[in-house]
């Protein structure tokens, strides 16, 4: 187990691990968006309610669910960084915040356009939008604090910081709806107890959502390849792996 946490912390270990893993998960989750994409929108009967409307919960809700798992990830290589001053934590860190913001930001716009037609608004003020609105500033915050920083090691420390102390923010979000008046629903999907969607709409929303699993890993192991050739590259196997790719 050891031996393996230590192999994390190897950038050249870590690259090339990654790059077998994107070699044949990265076409499968591309296949996999479309005909998620295409099953959901396309072919699932209208909601007795909301009509044709309802659709966009196959892009809103996988969104929003990896968005606060991405915090998480987020904030345990924060912790991670902190505890055992680990580089390729920083990397994990540094790497997820960007594709942390882009969820959120894809959960609020179509959450606003999914309540355009339900609510007769695109956006209010209530608990779960706020806190949602919040999750986007901490993942941009943790961007920014980096990129505010020459001296990466203090910039990587105060970002970890902001990380775990947003932590708190997430059982909000998750709790929000049941804590205070919201407009949304509860939540549809239970793992205990039986959930309140047809099957025939829940089956394509759990592929969706395994789906952006499968995005957000793709789009971590590529910025975090990324990062690590810039990081190392001065280093000896960053130079021989140019020089592999150099044609003749």
């Amino acid at each position: 187990m050891w031996s393996f946490f230590h192999k994390l912390g190897s950038p050249p270990w870590l690259y090339r691990i990654s790059g077998s893993i994107l070699r044949w998960l990265l076409p499968l989750t591309l296949l996999a968006l479309v005909a998620g994409s295409v099953w959901g929108l396309l072919f699932t009967a209208p909601d007795f309610r909301q009509g044709n409307s309802y659709r966009i919960i196959y892009i809103h809700v996988p969104a929003a669910v990896v968005a606060l798992a991405g915090y998480y990830v987020m904030a345990i290589a924060g912790a991670v960084s902190l505890i055992w001053r680990m580089k390729m934590a920083d990397i994990a860190m540094r790497a997820c915040a960007p594709i942390g913001a882009a969820l959120t930001f894809v959960a609020l716009v179509t959450g606003s356009i999914w309540g355009k037609p339900t609510w007769g608004t695109w956006w209010v003020w209530d608990a779960r939008i706020t806190s949602m609105l919040i999750l986007l500033f901490l993942y941009l915050g943790v961007v920014a604090l980096y990129e505010a920083y020459e001296n990466k090691a203090l910039a990587a420390k105060a970002c970890a910081v902001l990380s775990l102390v947003g932590t708190v923010n997430i059982p909000i979000i998750y709790k929000s709806v049941d804590w205070w008046y919201s407009l949304h629903q509860p939540a549809s999907i239970k793992f205990t107890g039986g959930s309140t969607i047809d099957p025939s709409m829940l089956y394509p929303l759990l592929f969706m959502i395994v789906t952006f699993y499968a995005l957000f890993t793709c789009s971590l192991l590529l910025n975090m390849r990324a990062e690590i050739l810039q990081r190392e590259a001065r280093t000896g196997w960053v130079r021989r792996l140019a020089g592999e790719r150099e044609p003749g």
